[in-house]
């Protein structure tokens, strides 16, 4: 495999940054997370857009523009042979002293890495995720905004480990104020009476791309979506859930805390939004 290195693409056992990189030192970077289906990016404008307010946000100014950084993102396709997979995309602040100041730091790197997916098990998809509440709350957005993809990942890491040390794949990541957020890399949402809800993004959850995907999707099969907080109660309580993510798509949930949610399986309004969801993803991708 090839990974795109700032300026070259090299063998990946050569893809080596320094040890004085603040995105290692300090995890002061951003990512992205993209698929690639038959040939085609998935909504890659979109994940360049949000690199882009990313970088802005922590004042990162990126010294490629928007189509340069598409072109080398296709091309690391195009030279590992792909034609599914997942990318990706990663800007460090660059090689600068130690110490917190980024001013020391004067050219940031370019990662680039398209590879093959590991994806949840077939069996997760036909029987549904039974996941639980992780005790590690999430960031207040106060001090980090969760629209940043930032490499500090370190809350999200903490709370998949309390999953995993309670037997599950996935947990609930609560905010501050006890409220549903997100889970550790997917966003959540519940279907009650026939009507969506997920929490919005000042609950603390990220704004993503999949996630927006199903409002379109629900959009098209007329089904009311709505963002407002929830609790583990209305979650408990609902009829359906189901998880999305780059890397997850749309993944039924069926039991939280021990707790069968609507009928222990995998509900028909998740089907459906599945379905649809693969149906769509070559029509909003871009060509490599």
């Amino acid at each position: 495999m090839k990974v795109y290195l700032t300026d070259r693409f090299v063998e990946q056992e050569d893809a080596k940054i320094s040890v004085f990189d603040h995105g290692l030192l300090y995890g002061d970077g951003i990512f992205e997370g993209i698929r690639l289906y038959d040939g085609c990016v998935f909504k890659l404008d979109a994940h360049l857009e949000r690199l882009e307010m990313s970088a802005r946000a922590i004042m990162l100014q990126l010294p490629w523009s928007r189509q340069e950084i598409s072109d080398l993102l296709c091309e690391s396709c195009r030279v590992n042979g792909l034609k599914n997979g997942y990318i990706r995309l990663v800007v460090t602040r660059g090689v600068g002293t130690l110490g917190l100041n980024p001013l020391t730091c004067h050219n940031p790197q370019l990662i680039i890495i398209a590879d093959n997916i590991v994806l949840y098990p077939a069996e997760y998809y036909q029987n549904g995720l039974k996941i639980v509440t992780s005790p590690t709350r999430r960031n207040n957005q106060a001090a980090l905004p969760p629209m940043i993809k930032s490499l500090n990942y370190l809350n999200n890491v903490l709370a998949k480990i309390d999953a995993l040390n309670m037997g599950a794949f996935e947990a609930i990541m609560l905010n501050d104020r006890g409220m549903v957020a997100e889970c550790t890399g997917d966003n959540l949402f519940i279907v009650h009476k026939g009507t969506i809800y997920t929490p919005p993004v000042n609950s603390g959850s990220l704004d993503g791309i999949t996630r927006a995907a199903i409002f379109e999707i629900a959009a098209e099969l007329n089904i009311p979506i709505v963002e407002r907080e929830l609790t583990r109660y209305e979650i408990w309580i609902a009829d359906e859930c189901f998880l999305t993510g780059t890397a997850a798509e749309v993944i039924p949930v069926v039991e939280l805390d021990k707790r069968p949610i609507g009928e222990g399986k995998p509900g028909p309004v998740t089907k459906r939004l599945l379905e649809l969801f693969q149906r769509n993803v070559a029509k909003d991708g871009t060509m490599i």
